[in-house]
């Protein structure tokens, strides 16, 4: 069995980027809170062993950056076991949208209570230990559509081209992770970000965010850029930021946010289709005012 291994701790002072101001309504659409033993018991085949990024912290960190509302995803190290997540969502209605990790056959009245909590999407996770993978990918689409809700996919865009038939099929929106999770290495004209980029231009979702992950050059994140372009240029309406945080499994250093919002400069370098990726998208998406 793979040794698990402590991840160290995010920066403990996030702040907004130096090379532009933040729009006023802007969202970080993708971020975790994890709570430790015995309280949040942490899933025997995790991938990882986070340090606790409780609400406090991550609220924090939606101030220090600027952002006016955030999306919470269920962290795989808590499995399908959504309290924390829940918990936080309850106490910042107004601000706060989930994505959640769920076994199949849940009652009615736990779905209900999900969305009621701020739930709005599930995740697919094929990369991590703890996730939900893609065997029953139909089923959850299908849930996924009874429920009003989309489905989000952490999956390395290489694997795209045997599925993405079979995704685009689907009857919900889709939305694809860190740019698809793919090293910048295997290249622009890789088949699989080739596919990520049809699926993209053909109605579905984009996180522009996990340079940190993306990268082979390392900070400043400069070969990360042309894939952030080519993916704003498929859809800069349906293209999203996430911050990642607390940026967990960054075995070389957690990224200081401040860095990856500079970054979105290079990403889109225009202020208005920054404006959408920050604001206008996501309050579509996650149903925000």
């Amino acid at each position: 069995m793979p040794e698990i291994r402590d991840c160290p701790a995010p920066d403990p002072h996030p702040e907004g980027p130096t090379r532009y101001a933040v729009p006023d309504g802007a969202v970080d659409t993708h971020a975790h809170v994890i709570g430790l033993p015995p309280d949040y018991p942490l899933v025997a085949d995790r991938s990882y062993t986070p340090p606790a990024a409780p609400a406090e912290r991550y609220l924090a960190m939606l101030d220090g950056t600027g952002m006016a509302n955030g999306v919470l995803i269920q962290v795989s190290v808590h499995g399908t076991d959504n309290r924390l997540m829940v918990e936080t969502l309850r106490a910042n209605r107004q601000r706060l949208r989930g994505i959640a990790v769920i076994p199949l056959g849940l009652p009615d009245a736990e779905l209900a209570a999900l969305k009621e909590a701020g739930v709005v999407g599930l995740r697919l996770n094929v990369l991590f230990g703890g996730g939900v993978g893609l065997d029953a990918v139909e089923s959850y689409g299908a849930l996924a559509r009874e429920m009003g809700w989309h489905l989000q996919f952490l999956l390395d865009a290489r694997e795209l081209p045997p599925i993405a038939g079979r995704l685009s099929r689907l009857p919900v929106p889709l939305v694809f992770d860190h740019m698809g999770h793919m090293p910048t290495s295997a290249g622009l004209d890789h088949p699989g970000f080739e596919a990520l980029l049809g699926l993209v231009a053909d109605g579905n979702w984009v996180k522009l965010s996990g340079a940190f992950r993306d990268s082979v050059t390392g900070p400043p994140y400069a070969d990360t850029i042309p894939f952030a372009r080519a993916l704003n240029d498929a859809a800069p309406e349906r293209c999203l930021w996430g911050s990642d945080w607390p940026h967990v499994a960054a075995w070389d250093g957690p990224p200081r946010t401040r860095d990856l919002l500079d970054l979105m400069g290079d990403w889109v370098p225009d202020a208005d289709r920054r404006r959408m990726v920050f604001v206008d998208n996501p309050r579509r998406l996650y149903g925000f005012g």
